[in-house]
């Protein structure tokens, strides 16, 4: 695929749930480009179809019509069976609740992901310390959850999402749990990885400041994308 091309894109995408005899349409023929290495905001209202949005794109959900492409291929014509392994091999996930598992340590939350994975022990032990060097907790592996603070919980969880070296990164409001000077050191790493990985990132936030610190905004509204704005701004420093 040439760098040029979309790595992610969707035509049509629609999501209606039913609840009893009640429709309720959170994505109304959503039409989306994004380029290889982009470093994209999605902001909007709660139930604008924001996390629908990015559920349907990280293939954890269906939609009801339209389609999605990653990297070429039509997840929305695989099979459900196929669809854990794409998500492996070309998708990495960030959660606002950082999801780790508490008995764990944090080389051993990164490294959960590889458990799915042909990657060896050794291997997969070298990259999560890679990671959590690059996130700044190398001296934290062996250390649990309680024992770390949320914004060091986030980048374990960041480091988790890159482990398996996707060529997309997912963050739904990745600094919803973390105070504001937290928060631009999250933003920061995201983008120090967007630049020296080439990974491209899609960030669902309700944060202006996170949104001004991405290279391109889509707006939604009722399901649908209203605005793409573009602008070259830096989050402010810690």
């Amino acid at each position: 695929m040439d760098e040029n091309e979309s790595i992610v894109q969707t035509r049509g995408l629609t999501r209606v749930y039913r609840l009893g005899p009640t429709e309720v349409v959170a994505l109304r023929g959503v039409d989306l480009r994004i380029a290889r290495r982009e470093f994209v905001s999605i902001v909007g209202r709660s139930g604008s179809g924001k996390s629908t949005l990015l559920h349907l794109l990280g293939c954890l959900d269906r939609p009801t019509a339209g389609t999605v492409w990653l990297e070429g291929i039509d997840v929305t014509a695989l099979p459900r069976r196929r669809l854990p392994a794409i998500r492996r091999q070309k998708v990495g996930f960030v959660f606002q609740q950082f999801n780790l598992l508490p008995h764990l340590t944090a080389l051993e939350n990164v490294t959960l992901p590889l458990r799915y994975s042909d990657v060896g022990a050794r291997e997969g032990r070298r990259r999560a310390q890679d990671l959590l060097d690059q996130v700044g907790l190398g001296g934290r592996l062996a250390h649990r959850p309680a024992e770390l603070s949320g914004g060091e919980q986030q980048r374990v969880a960041l480091a988790r999402s890159l482990i398996n070296r996707p060529a997309i990164v997912l963050a739904d409001e990745p600094t919803g749990e973390v105070d504001t000077r937290t928060a631009a050191e999250i933003v920061a790493l995201l983008r120090d990885l967007n630049r020296t990985a080439g990974q491209t990132f899609i960030i669902v936030s309700h944060d202006p400041l996170v949104a001004a610190a991405t290279d391109r905004t889509l707006s939604l509204q009722d399901g649908q994308i209203t605005a793409d704005e573009l602008h070259l701004t830096t989050f402010p420093n810690a």
